[in-house]
């Protein structure tokens, strides 16, 4: 499994994978429809040959992979074992202190980057950041001006495995939120953010209509 994975790896860096190195391979293994493996072998060597000849090279199909084997076999025999004897335990301890708390911390700010423009965009009205007063005070992230009233949006990013929780998350938000409404006028809204297939996703879209709702109705007054 960790050759495998080393393998993988040295692959996909050097781009031996790529079209320019092996072809078209996902393209012709659908022009092949292929029955058997002995039927992709000889149509990927027979366009593997003409592939080769536009390059200039008259090396036979079998002696070009062999040649980008070993050319793996150098990237991780020679480079990637000369950077990991470069690599000291500080290095080490550094990387794991900087994943864990500030590419985290980036990742966590750029999620709700991401939802704060879909919210701005489906809600076709000005959102601003809200002052860290509010924050502390209100649990609010960010609010939309009416009048002379507010509503407050708090953008909660989350994962599948606590969504059970939710309630217990809105019950502890609820004073600081009430608070939010006396002083202010509008409610609080918690947009709950989720990642799915590697993209961000409010879990609740349905909050898109309420918000909306209170938006009309703070504007009839």
């Amino acid at each position: 499994m960790a050759k495998e994975w080393i393998l993988n790896m040295a692959t996909n860096r050097w781009g031996l994978n790529k079209k320019n190195s092996v072809g078209p391979v996902s393209q012709w293994i659908r022009e092949c429809s292929p029955r058997t493996i002995k039927d992709w072998k000889t149509f990927y060597y027979e366009k593997l040959i003409a592939f080769l000849r536009k390059k200039g090279l008259s090396l036979s199909p079998k002696e070009y992979l062999d040649d980008l084997g070993r050319k793996l076999y150098i990237k991780i025999t020679e480079v990637i074992q000369a950077e990991i004897e470069e690599v000291t335990e500080e290095d080490c301890i550094q990387y794991i202190h900087n994943l864990v708390i500030n590419r985290t911390y980036d990742g966590y700010l750029t999620e709700i980057r991401t939802i704060y423009g879909r919210l701005q965009r489906d809600l076709d009205v000005q959102i601003k950041p809200a002052p860290d007063k509010w924050d502390r005070l209100y649990n609010v992230d960010f609010y939309i001006q009416i009048g002379e009233k507010h509503i407050g949006l708090q953008i909660k990013p989350i994962t599948y495995e606590q969504t059970p929780e939710l309630h217990k998350w809105k019950e502890w938000l609820s004073k600081t939120h009430e608070k939010f409404k006396k002083d202010k006028g509008g409610n609080v809204f918690i947009i709950f953010s989720v990642k799915k297939d590697n993209k961000k996703e409010i879990y609740n879209p349905e909050i898109i209509n309420e918000i909306k709702k209170e938006i009309q109705l703070l504007k009839r007054g």
